[in-house]
């Protein structure tokens, strides 16, 4: 079953979609869009991934952040600090339902959802479950890199996205690689060979730093997004069977 839902975030409107499974008090994760994406994703990555998850038992919260998709806010005020802050009320939300498990959620970020995952992980000790996908190790360079084109002004311009000052000045203050070393919990990490926006490297970083029991699963030529049918299927399928193994239920 999937269903339309909406919950707040810091007083605002968070939208998402929940997919259950037929199963009562299911395991469950939510999924963290990247940078300028949405609770779809790229080619629809999120929905074919929440889809199989919940075909084999995992209940799955789908949900933009805010100033992304259908969500309350404007994208010019969103900073990292923010959407860790919506990732939290997002797993708040799905430990919720009476159809969750609460004792048994996780996390599932892409690209800078990834970095916004990790940071979730090791604040939140409710978090059983982690799942990075090329995940962005390094925010502090997203700062480093569009610090210059801001200049004085308040708004970049960025290919018609209007990324506020609040998020470059915030970028360095976000250590995922320090949360991610908090997070004692059994970690998978997914990464493309040739990723053209978030280097393989990053991928290694997480190994390091995490502090649990991990896994890296590195996708061969695949890119950032897991643009082909193979890269997809490899991508949702490794991350399947590590959540149906770390919840008991494979």
């Amino acid at each position: 079953m999937e269903v339309q839902v909406s919950f707040t975030s810091q007083d605002q409107m968070i939208a998402g979609m929940l997919h259950l499974p037929d199963q009562p008090k299911a395991p469950g994760i939510i999924m963290c869009h990247g940078f300028t994406g949405h609770k779809s994703e790229a080619h629809r990555l999120f929905v074919s991934a929440a889809r199989d998850f919940c075909d084999y038992g995992i209940a799955v919260l789908r949900f933009d952040f805010r100033g992304s998709g259908d969500s309350a806010g404007e994208f010019r005020d969103m900073t990292i600090s923010g959407e860790i802050a919506d990732a939290g009320a997002a797993l708040s939300y799905l430990i919720s339902r009476p159809e969750v498990a609460g004792d048994r959620v996780g996390v599932l970020g892409l690209s800078l959802g990834g970095c916004v995952a990790a940071c979730l992980a090791g604040r939140d000790k409710r978090v059983r479950a982690l799942v990075l996908w090329a995940a962005t190790a390094h925010p502090e360079r997203i700062g480093e890199w569009l610090a210059p084109d801001i200049g004085s002004a308040n708004v970049l311009d960025f290919s018609g996205w209007g990324l506020g000052r609040g998020f470059i000045e915030d970028a360095p203050n976000v250590r995922p690689l320090a949360d991610a070393a908090r997070y004692t919990g059994p970690a998978l990490v997914v990464h493309g060979e040739k990723d053209q926006a978030v280097p393989v490297a990053d991928a290694r970083d997480y190994e390091e730093a995490l502090g649990g029991a991990k896994t890296v699963h590195v996708i061969a030529e695949a890119d950032h997004v897991f643009s082909s049918l193979q890269w997809t299927a490899d991508a949702v399928s490794v991350s399947r069977e590590f959540l149906l193994r770390t919840f008991g239920t494979r």
